[in-house]
């Protein structure tokens, strides 16, 4: 049977993602999804995360993301980046 390979992904998310409880939601999503990676507050406003699994499950995590109570996603920049080795999301 075909297993889908994971990938990475680095993403800026700007709008009203900080002082809502952005990071914490979006590591509890990524655990309840089985995706790693990382996520921390910027200094511009701007929240930055690095997430890792299949590409279906950080589509469903995104959308999530849109869905939050407070969080506002403006725009999001996105670029594919080289898979690492890791076993958890973490909060920076």
């Amino acid at each position: 049977m075909f297993r889908e390979k994971s990938i990475r992904k680095h993403l800026i998310f700007s709008g009203r993602v900080q002082g809502v409880g952005f990071r914490y939601r979006a590591m509890n999503i990524a655990q309840m999804l089985g995706l790693t990676g990382w996520v921390k507050n910027r200094w511009d406003g701007k929240v930055e995360m690095e997430v890792q699994g299949k590409r279906e499950e950080i589509g469903k995590m995104i959308s999530m993301l849109y869905q939050q109570r407070f969080i506002w996603i403006e725009d999001i920049e996105e670029k594919e980046i080289p898979v690492e080795k890791e076993s958890s999301f973490s909060i920076h």
